[in-house]
């Protein structure tokens, strides 16, 4: 299988709200937007991926999708993210594998992992 692109999908059950709170809130860049204008769909640059957020879902919040975030600097947007008062289930640690991560979730529950790499992480050192 040859892939040429890829992006996560999401179907939130207020796309309204989760426009804001990927746009606004987390600060995602738009890639495009389609769709009608009384019900956009909205694909966000998402790293070296894409997030389209469309259309809406009537099933349980937060299934079993997580979305993985690399950024500089957890702590940094842990705070940022508490004072915009998004839900922290769990406060930046390092892991036994070196990585300082902290999980959030979006307005469905859905939970994202933001995770930094420390500067003397094997994924930062060239091993050749």
């Amino acid at each position: 299988m040859e892939v040429s692109g890829s992006r996560l999908l999401l179907h939130p059950s207020e796309p309204e709200r989760s426009h804001g709170f990927y746009r606004d809130t987390l600060g995602l860049a738009i890639y495009r937007e389609f769709g009608s204008r009384e019900a956009p769909g909205l694909v966000f640059f998402l790293g070296n991926g894409f997030l389209e957020v469309s259309g809406r879902s009537t099933d349980p919040q937060g299934s079993a999708l997580a979305i993985w975030m690399q950024v500089r600097d957890v702590q940094l947007e842990h705070d940022r993210l508490l004072a915009a008062r998004v839900p922290v289930i769990r406060k930046p640690q390092q892991e036994p594998w070196g990585l300082v991560e902290m999980w959030i979730a979006d307005p469905d529950g859905v939970r994202i992992v933001l995770v930094e790499v420390p500067r003397d992480h094997p994924l930062r050192c060239d091993q050749r």
